[in-house]
């Protein structure tokens, strides 16, 4: 479900257009990398991936958006945060693959993730 312009300005394009962002996690802001798909920003934690320690459990979390161009803060905003399960969502699995660099198990990435890894989706919410 898209993201109404009112409820979050800019979020979908600044998500769109930068592959970090910023968490803020009880253990201090984290950087991480992500996707923008189907409405929601996705990411992978765990395992041999960005850690990102009880971002799962949490029921909202803070995301600032930056620019790629000269890291200047384009949006802040608060989140949903919700667990994927990983069998039910195969697109967003899927596009985070697409997305994650110099992995040393490109080929079995997903079995790995499934294994060993959280996807978690950010929904912005009001």
């Amino acid at each position: 479900m898209p993201v109404e312009p009112s409820l979050a300005p800019g979020v979908e394009e600044g998500a769109k257009k930068s592959g970090i962002l910023w968490l803020g996690l009880a253990a201090g802001p984290r950087l991480a990398w992500h996707v923008w798909h189907d409405g929601a920003i996705h990411l992978v934690t765990g395992g041999e991936e960005q850690s990102l320690p009880g971002l799962d459990a949490l029921d909202r979390v803070r995301v600032t958006l930056r620019s790629k161009d000269n890291g200047a803060r384009l949006v802040e905003f608060d989140a949903a945060v919700s667990v994927v399960d990983q069998e039910r969502a195969p697109e967003a699995v899927a596009a985070l693959a697409k997305e994650r660099l110099n992995a040393r198990d490109a080929e079995h990435l997903t079995e790995r993730w499934a294994r060993e890894c959280v996807v978690v989706r950010l929904t912005p919410v009001s």
